[in-house]
């Protein structure tokens, strides 16, 4: 990895996180509030954790996804949330080349591995509303640990190869970088040809985003499929809100980051960028975390306990 043309706020091999600092009056109400969100995800997501470990009958695969799902999105939030604090409180905004390569390894990971868990979750749901009486040995123990584990590896292999590839370019010109180091804003700030990296990372996306979206998206056009067959509305509504809380969470999931990568990097949509990878990369795991835990009947009486 090569960094060239030193300018004035970043040495040869550090990046400029530009962030919020063109708002320097909101950086205060902006740290309280970064810091309150970021609590509140570790403390929660930790919190469904140890209740899905400790509480008996929740040891089921839904909700080993679900202890998954919030282990991986503390760490998901922890790779972008303690850098922005700490760049409020001293003012530096500055990132090593190797500390970038870095923290967007363990994001993208992390994203590639949500992907591929969301669409584990929604084969689980397929299962137990399309096929209830073949469930129990279908999603076995066994079964459901090796797509955690599947769901993990695939996420940390395909972002090992991305930034193989994006650690050899060579960086230069200004250095800078809106929110934190990704892969878009990176190649933009390469002076080499970025061809090959390009064309990984496309097989990549499709392999770790897509493959899964359109997994879970079959998943739920089967799902409800069978829930329009059910004759009874009371029956309709009971099975749907066994998956809704899942569904909502995969919808959000998908529109932001949709949103966030496929809106045009233009000035005039500078700021809305911010605000999507904001909602994509903060609000979300937040959003997630109160879907499941005031949707989540089980959840919620094992908090009472």
């Amino acid at each position: 990895m090569k960094t060239r043309k030193e300018d004035n706020q970043t040495s040869p091999m550090e990046f400029l996180l530009l962030g919020m600092r063109n708002m320097p009056t909101l950086q205060i109400p902006l740290f309280l509030l970064s810091l309150i969100i970021y609590l509140v995800i570790v403390i929660g997501n930790i919190l469904i954790v140890v209740l899905v470990v400790s509480e008996q009958h929740l040891h089921t695969p839904m909700y080993t996804f679900l202890g998954t799902l919030s282990f991986l999105e503390t760490w998901y939030s922890s790779t972008i949330l303690p850098r922005l604090l700490a760049s409020f409180l001293t003012g530096d905004r500055t990132i090593s080349a190797h500390g970038c390569m870095a923290q967007f390894y363990f994001f993208s990971s992390f994203v590639a591995t949500e992907c591929y868990l969301l669409g584990a979750m929604s084969y689980d749901q397929y299962l137990a509303i399309c096929q209830p009486l073949l469930y129990a040995s279908l999603m076995t123990w066994k079964i459901c640990l090796q797509l955690v584990a599947a769901s993990w590896l695939v996420g940390m292999l395909v972002s090992a190869t991305v930034t193989a590839f994006l650690s050899q370019i060579n960086f230069c010109g200004h250095k800078t970088i809106d929110h934190f180091c990704d892969f878009t804003p990176l190649l933009e700030l390469s002076c080499s040809d970025t061809s090959v990296v390009t064309l990984v990372s496309f097989i990549v996306s499709f392999l770790s985003i897509l493959f899964p979206f359109l997994f879970t998206l079959v998943s739920y056009v089967c799902i409800t499929a069978a829930i329009l067959r059910i004759s009874s509305n009371m029956g309709r509504q009971k099975t749907f809100s066994t998956c809704f809380s899942h569904l909502i969470v995969v919808t959000i999931f998908y529109i932001t980051l949709l949103l966030a990568y496929l809106l045009p990097r233009t000035a005039l949509l500078k700021q809305l960028n911010k605000v999507f990878f904001f909602l994509y990369t903060v609000l979300t795991p937040l959003v997630n975390l109160f879907i499941y835990i005031l949707r989540n009947k089980e959840v919620r009486e094992a908090l009472r306990k």
